[in-house]
């Protein structure tokens, strides 16, 4: 049986914070589980900063289905989670189950990683003080008024969180995150 690995999205996740883990997930013999506020389809979009622009344009990207809802998850069940960006985490972390959930992750000391406005969510859990982390550089107010400490990065691993700023980032924090699943499995015994 392969272990199963929290995704947590909403409404205007990024396309490709998600899925790139997601994907890799499976490549690395786990079982990807989207979770959400409710058990439905979820509408992602995509991020960039246009050249010349100042701010992040957003266009519409592919969607999503979650497979449970934050209030239906039992964290024992869940080897890691993944906190993905977009503007999703923004509308989310004011969610009692997630953040309950958060708090489950960090206090085991479960592997945990994040991109880009992703941090929103361990940060409102009060999960980050004193843990280096990278974040969109839009985000540094949010993660250091929570106590945390912003690194511009590509990827920062303090304790069992791994960071990375943006989607481009991917090829430099999910391989890390993946290997420090594979050696919380190998503890476990079954991987």
């Amino acid at each position: 049986m392969k272990h199963k690995v929290l995704v947590i999205i909403g409404d205007a996740t990024e396309t490709v914070d998600t899925l790139y883990p997601y994907y890799r997930l499976i490549e690395g013999g786990y079982q990807p589980v989207v979770a959400a506020p409710e058990k439905r389809r979820y509408q992602m979009v995509l991020h960039e900063v246009k050249p010349g622009w100042t701010i992040t344009k957003e266009w519409e990207g592919y969607s999503i289905e979650a497979e449970v809802a934050f209030k239906d998850i039992n964290p024992d069940d869940y080897l890691g989670i993944f906190f993905s960006g977009g503007r999703a985490p923004e509308y989310i972390r004011e969610d009692e189950a997630l953040l309950n959930i958060t708090r489950d992750f960090f206090a085991k000391n479960k592997p945990v990683a994040s991109v880009c406005h992703g941090v929103e969510i361990p940060a409102r859990a009060g999960c980050v003080k004193g843990k280096r982390m990278a974040t969109v550089a839009k985000c540094k107010f949010d993660l250091e008024i929570c106590g945390g400490i912003y690194v511009n990065e590509p990827c920062v691993i303090d304790g069992n969180m791994v960071s990375g700023r943006t989607y481009h980032d991917s090829g430099h924090f999910v391989g890390p995150w993946i290997k420090m699943l594979d050696e919380a499995a190998a503890k476990l015994g079954k991987k």
